[in-house]
């Protein structure tokens, strides 16, 4: 059997909040979206630039906890742009945090890591070289 696709999953405290940055901030589209009656995300699939991923509220029952509000998250999301400064421009207006500033680094990629409002940790990168 071959892998065919890996599709994060973020656990969010506030996942109605996270959808709503992530189209700001990504130009994300909403594909779906389930809620509970008492208007909790249970599952929402956005993509943007080809890529999909899922949010969803905090579930108790499944043992998954959306990441602490220290930028301490076990999990970096990778995302590649055309022009990382005006994408974390675009994140920080939309109400991320920069972690670390845009740099160019040695193997050829410039390199932002922003925090956005549920504390997910984003790389944001472009190829520049090599």
């Amino acid at each position: 059997m071959a892998l065919r696709m890996i599709v994060p999953m973020l656990v969010c405290r506030d996942a109605a909040q996270q959808i709503e940055f992530c189209k700001a901030a990504f130009d994300a589209t909403e594909l779906s979206r389930r809620e509970a009656a008492d208007g909790h995300v249970i599952h929402a699939t956005l993509s943007f630039g080809g890529a999909l991923f899922m949010v969803h509220d905090d579930s108790p029952h499944l043992g998954s906890r959306p990441p602490e509000p220290d930028g301490s998250s076990p999990v970096v999301n990778y995302l590649y742009c055309d022009d990382v400064d005006a994408l974390i421009s675009k994140a920080v207006a939309a109400g991320a945090r920069v972690l670390i500033p845009a740099a160019d680094q040695f193997w050829g990629d410039r390199v932002g890591r922003i925090m956005d409002p549920a504390h997910h940790v984003w790389n944001v990168s472009a190829r520049i070289g090599g």
